[in-house]
C-alpha cells in the first residue's frame, strides 16, 4: 500500500484531496493541518517521517495571503521557502516523494502565449519571490519531485474568489471587477485528481509541471460567469487594474501552457466553464 503525508491538509487542496481519496483505496493517506504538523518546526517534521513510512508527501501548506505578503516578508519566506527546505531535507533522508504546489506568481506576466515550464520566472511579488524561492530550494536538495503550478485556485472548501463573489451576489446591487488580469481559474477539485494520478502513475519523470484547467479568462469574466451559472442578478462593472490597487501586483497574463502534463501522464483537463459548474453544484 502507498503511504501519502499530506501537509496543511485543512487549505482547499488539502480537503480537495480528502474528499476523494475514498476513491483511492490502495492509498493509505495521513491528513495534517498546520495545527498538527507545522512544517517550520524541523524537529516537527522530523519526528512525523521517523514515525510513519510515507512514499509521498504532498505539500499543501503554504502562505497565500498575497496582499499581505508585502508586510509580512519574514512570515511569508519562512513557510513558501525556509520550510521547504526542511521538508526537503527529511523527504531526502527517509527517500519520499515530494510533491509540493506553487504558483503563476513566479511569472511577470508579460508575454501574451501561455507560459511553458522553462520560460523565465520574475516575480514581482513578495508572494511569488517567495514561492519561487521554495521552488529552487527543492531543485537544490532533491531529485525525487514533483513541483506543480498552478493558478487561480478554488473549491467548496476555504476563502476563494468564488465564495466570495456568491457572498457579494447576496449583499450587493453592483460589483466592479478587474478585466485587464488574464489567467485560468482552476478547481482544486481537479488538481487534487492530477496530483492522484501522478502517484497512481508511479512515475519517475520528476521534475516542475504546469496544471491548470484549460481556457482563458479574465477576474471579471470568471465573475460574470460564477454570477450567470448561479443565476444571480447583480450589476457587474469590468474595470482596469489600476482603478483597483493592491499592495501586491498581479501578472498581467499568467496562462499556463499544460502540455507536458497531458503528455506525461496521457491526462485530459476539463475546461474551467464546465468545472465551475462542477464547483457551484457541490457547494448548492
Amino acid at each position: 500500500m502507498i503511504s501519502i503525508l499530506v501537509t496543511g491538509a485543512s487549505g482547499q487542496l488539502g480537503q480537495s484531496i480528502k474528499k476523494i481519496s475514498p476513491r483511492f483505496p490502495e492509498f493509505q493517506f495521513y491528513f495534517k493541518s498546520s495545527a498538527e504538523l507545522n512544517i517550520t518546526d524541523a524537529e516537527n517534521v522530523k519526528n512525523t517521517f521517523a514515525e510513519n513510512r510515507f512514499d509521498y508527501c504532498i505539500n499543501c501548506a503554504a502562505y497565500t495571503k498575497v496582499d499581505l505578503a508585502e508586510s509580512e516578508t519574514k512570515s511569508a519566506n519562512l513557510i513558501n521557502n525556509e520550510a521547504i527546505s526542511i521538508l526537503s531535507e527529511w523527504c531526502r533522508e527517509f527517500r519520499v516523494t515530494l510533491i509540493h504546489i506553487s504558483t503563476d506568481f513566479v511569472f511577470q506576466g508579460i508575454q501574451n502565449i501561455p507560459y511553458k515550464e522553462e520560460d523565465q520566472t520574475k516575480p514581482e511579488s513578495v508572494y511569488g519571490t517567495t514561492k519561487l524561492a521554495g521552488e529552487e530550494t527543492i531543485q537544490k536538495k532533491l531529485e525525487q519531485y514533483f513541483i506543480i503550478r498552478t493558478s487561480w485556485l478554488y473549491s467548496e472548501f476555504g476563502h476563494n474568489f468564488v465564495k466570495s463573489m456568491l457572498k457579494y451576489g447576496k449583499e450587493k446591487e453592483s460589483l466592479s471587477v478587474v478585466y485587464d488580469q488574464l489567467g485560468t481559474p482552476t478547481y482544486a477539485g481537479d488538481l487534487a485528481e492530477f496530483i492522484l494520478k501522478i502517484i497512481s502513475s508511479k512515475s519517475n519523470q520528476y521534475g516542475l509541471y504546469h496544471y491548470s484547467n484549460e481556457g482563458v479568462a479574465s477576474w471579471y469574466d470568471f465573475a460574470f460567469n460564477i454570477f450567470k451559472i448561479s443565476g444571480i442578478n447583480i450589476g457587474l462593472k469590468p474595470i482596469r487594474s489600476e482603478d483597483y490597487p493592491t499592495a501586491a501586483k498581479r501578472p498581467c497574463y499568467s496562462v499556463l501552457d499544460k502540455r507536458k502534463a497531458k503528455s506525461t501522464f496521457q491526462i485530459q483537463i476539463p475546461h474551467w466553464q464546465d468545472s465551475l459548474i462542477k464547483a457551484l453544484e457541490e457547494l448548492n
